[in-house]
């Protein structure tokens, strides 16, 4: 009974840990967040046009990784883990994605991870949509 409590604290708090932002909406829980604003951590979903594919990360586990441009210019690289989840078939230059992962801020213009589902179950489960097929 005491892990099944603490199974519930712990889904409970991760769920409230992470702030849900829609980049082409600007909508988010718990408050109302734009693209521009996006923090660290932030749980983000939306949508861009693939700019450049980049070699897998082949350290540790390993990341397929490449551009996306979204709406106001603003890129960001997508790095989505397939020791997780499937590599996104066919990706090309000027294809459309959809994501739903951890934005991380850096200098070029941030990092979208956590891009599949979590096996352990600590982590809100994200995704990658291509070609009508989703990723996770």
């Amino acid at each position: 009974m005491r892990k099944i409590l603490a199974l519930i604290i712990l889904l409970i708090g991760s769920y409230f840990g992470y702030q849900q932002v829609d980049s082409e909406t600007g909508s988010g829980s718990p408050q109302n967040v734009t693209l521009e604003s996006w923090q660290s951590g932030d749980q983000v979903r939306g949508r861009g046009a693939v700019v450049r594919i980049l070699s897998d990360d082949n350290q540790g586990s390993r990341h397929q990784r490449f551009i996306v441009r979204l709406d106001g210019n603003r890129t960001v690289l997508v790095a989505h883990n397939i020791d997780l989840a499937p590599r996104v078939a066919g990706l090309a230059e000027g294809d459309s994605v959809s994501f739903y992962g951890q934005f991380e801020t850096n200098q070029r213009g941030g990092v979208i991870h956590w891009t599949h589902k979590d096996p352990q179950g600590r982590h809100v489960d994200g995704w990658l949509e291509h070609a009508g097929k989703r990723y996770e």
